[in-house]
């Protein structure tokens, strides 16, 4: 702190800033360097080259209840367009048509553009009519390391 004494203005006091400058930007520096460090969720590595296990059989069967999302805001049940509002109870009405407990599975198919959320309500929407069994399905890659079939020649 520092004391100026003026001829006949009187004293006047002023306040050196310059030490609360240099803690405020150590300060700063040590929140720029930890901050990253303390972001939520964790980092996973996910897998390049996974097998997807061979598709279900049961998948193509007429009595199987296969929920399509192609784009967003499109739902097929089967091949038949269906209203999202519509969506849970036409599946309950094809779950209630199967016999065997076993055979109560919604396989849902997804596009690659449609979000996440559309999904989420969907799986949402099927948990609670009380199914347990619901099958994501994906395209099986393709094995790189194949040759190619060869062409039929006529």
């Amino acid at each position: 702190m520092g004391i100026t004494s003026g001829g006949n203005r009187g004293l006047q006091s002023e306040i050196n800033v310059t030490p609360m400058v240099d803690i405020m930007l150590v300060l700063l520096i040590i929140f720029l360097v930890v901050t990253p460090f303390l972001q939520p969720g964790i980092n996973v590595v996910l897998p390049k080259d996974m097998k997807n296990p061979d598709a279900d059989p049961k998948i193509t069967n007429e009595s199987s209840v296969v929920i399509s999302i192609p784009n967003d805001g499109e739902y097929y049940l089967g091949k038949k367009r269906v209203p999202k509002e519509l969506l849970a109870d036409e599946v309950n009405r094809m779950l209630q048509k199967l016999k065997n407990p076993q055979d109560r599975i919604v396989y849902l198919k997804s596009g690659i553009g449609v979000g996440y959320g559309d999904v989420v309500n969907v799986i949402n929407e099927i948990r609670r009519l009380g199914v347990d069994q619901i099958g994501l399905v994906a395209d099986k890659k393709k094995d790189s390391t194949r040759p190619n079939a060869p062409t039929e020649s006529s």
